[in-house]
């Protein structure tokens, strides 16, 4: 039975920043996932490291704390954050006093941002007339108030818990995915030296049962710590809120444009990568965040926020949609909209921890903190040095495209691709396919991802499967949702039932949204790998 100072439970961007603060301040930790790293919430968000600026006046702190953080992000991981200028278009009411009014108003409201704008290397914002509004985005309806602008910043959320799971491991920390916890038991241990208490945690993992000891369990699992929490004989409360998003087949605006919805919500299209991302609902959920689903409801209440803004949104084929689950901090009353975007830690006693709430972008604050808890607990361990260390990647500048594309023979745009995604490392991906050349190939177009960059992240970023690779390296998930990808890439792994596992995922996000072309698309997915590829559907899958 191997014993650590410190177990984490959830493999989330929390749960990975804590493993990776824990073992770089030289506590023996174990990560544990029971599926993959930011396979829920943490990468069921809006890819975004923002500063909050809708929690301004109700939650200050939290605009401050996510600018900060951002910041500091921007230092360890430089290559995965990329800018998004926005803009916030002010439309007519027929009132044209109070138009002018509420124009000052939300510039008003934005010189205070403006405080927090250096924390994040953040341009401060501009007022626009509708004239200079149209010659920026001219995809805007015509006849604006004006706007403002913005700065706000973009990111993998995959590749973000990816790289801090690889820099825990790099510092000692045991990490184990798709392996569930089972049991969570308090117990005494005496020795000759010593005499404290330790938590027994039951594993279930891919090698079958087993047994860790921890002297202290953080609980990090976002929706589903209440669950965790009774393990150990604690009762947690949260707030859980549902957030949708749908994914467009093209970028719109090289701008991010915020809308607003029919029930007077914020709702904001933003380019992210070689795609559009709309978003987001907020709503209470009380299922099991294990069975999310998207509704048609929830994918027109978005479309119809942002048509009213940038009408041409309906002429782009949506790809997909998907859910997450925010697991918000309870309270009563205000609307989903209006909840605390704050965190908080629970001691549950005998070195037992829960942490909820919070924000992708003050993900590594929050960290630092649930490891000042845990160094209280064991009266153990350095320093946090997560906002100095830089990620894998993050220590170097990555190199240009045409550089790597030419020293390795790689397309300009995979090479690209490869250096957003890797960084200063991108030549160490790339090198696996000097040493094995049938690696150059290109496996997904759409992504520019080489069978090299799939064999990376198989064999040195704990990739078990094609859902995996999903996550690591935006396999399958380009306009063609994966018809030209996946066959191959499972050829790679030696394993058809991985097809069929990545198949069932983007049919999910596929389902709400069949209509027009990409209804055809999925006709063509299905007849692809069910027709022609003649792979065989079990009756578990929804192709029928």
């Amino acid at each position: 039975m191997k014993s650590f100072d410190l177990l984490v439970i959830g493999g989330g961007v929390n749960g990975t920043g804590i493993a990776r603060d824990a073992a770089m301040r030289g506590l023996s930790t174990c990560l544990v996932e029971k599926k993959d790293f930011a396979a829920g919430s943490s990468g069921a968000n809006s890819g975004m490291i923002h500063g909050g600026a809708r929690y301004l006046l109700f939650d200050a702190k939290v605009t401050r704390l996510s600018c900060l953080d951002s910041g500091y992000i921007q230092r360890i991981a430089p290559h995965l954050l990329f800018r998004i200028p926005f803009l916030i278009p002010v439309l007519p009411s027929g009132h044209e006093l109070f138009d002018q009014a509420y124009l000052y108003g939300v510039e008003c409201y934005f010189e205070e941002y403006d405080r927090y704008q250096p924390l994040k290397n953040g341009k401060p914002h501009t007022r626009l007339s509708d004239q200079e509004l149209h010659e920026l985005e001219p995809g805007v309806v015509q006849g604006t108030v004006g706007a403002v602008s913005m700065d706000e910043y973009g990111i993998d959320p995959f590749r973000l818990c990816t790289l801090n799971a690889r820099s825990a491991a790099e510092h000692g920390a045991d990490v184990r995915t798709h392996t569930q916890v089972t049991r969570l038991q308090r117990q005494d241990d005496i020795d000759s030296d010593s005499h404290y208490q330790y938590w027994r945690v039951g594993l279930e993992g891919p090698s079958g049962s087993e047994e860790a000891r921890a002297r202290v369990v953080f609980n990090a699992a976002g929706p589903w710590a209440p669950k965790i929490a009774a393990l150990g004989g604690a009762e947690l409360k949260i707030r859980p809120g549902k957030g949708v998003h749908v994914t467009l087949d093209r970028r719109l605006s090289n701008y991010g444009i915020v809308c607003r919805a029919i029930d007077g919500r914020d709702v904001f299209v933003m380019p992210h990568e070689d795609s559009c991302i709309i978003g987001t609902t907020d709503d209470d959920f009380y299922g099991d965040p294990d069975e999310l689903s998207v509704s048609q409801d929830e994918v027109e209440y978005l479309l119809q926020a942002v048509e009213r803004t940038f009408p041409s949104v309906r002429q782009a084929r949506i790809l997909r949609a998907w859910a997450g689950v925010r697991p918000t901090l309870w309270q009563y009353g205000p609307l989903e909209d209006r909840l605390s975007r704050d965190h908080k830690i629970y001691d549950h006693g005998g070195g037992f921890f829960s942490i909820v709430g919070g924000k992708l972008a003050s993900f590594r604050a929050m960290a630092e903190e649930a490891v000042d808890t845990v160094s209280r607990a064991l009266s153990k361990g350095g320093r946090c040095e997560t906002h100095k260390t830089p990620l894998p990647g993050g220590e170097a500048p990555a190199p240009a495209a045409e550089e790597l594309s030419r020293q390795h023979d790689v397309p300009a745009f995979a090479a690209a691709r490869i250096a957003y995604r890797h960084g200063a490392e991108a030549p160490r991906v790339l090198a696996l396919a000097d040493e094995r050349p049938e690696l150059r190939a290109l496996c997904c177009p759409c992504e520019g991802v080489t069978f090299a960059e799939l064999e990376f992240a198989r064999t040195r970023e704990f990739a078990a499967g094609l859902l995996d690779l999903r996550r690591r390296c935006r396999l399958a998930m380009g306009v063609c949702q994966g018809a030209r990808c996946i066959g191959p890439a499972a050829a790679l792994l030696e394993d058809l039932s991985q097809a069929r596992e990545l198949l069932d995922e983007r049919w999910k996000g596929q389902r709400p949204v069949l209509a027009g072309d990409g209804l055809a698309q999925a006709e063509l997915l299905q007849s692809t790998y069910f027709g022609v590829g003649a792979l065989q559907n079990e009756g578990t899958a929804p192709w029928r």
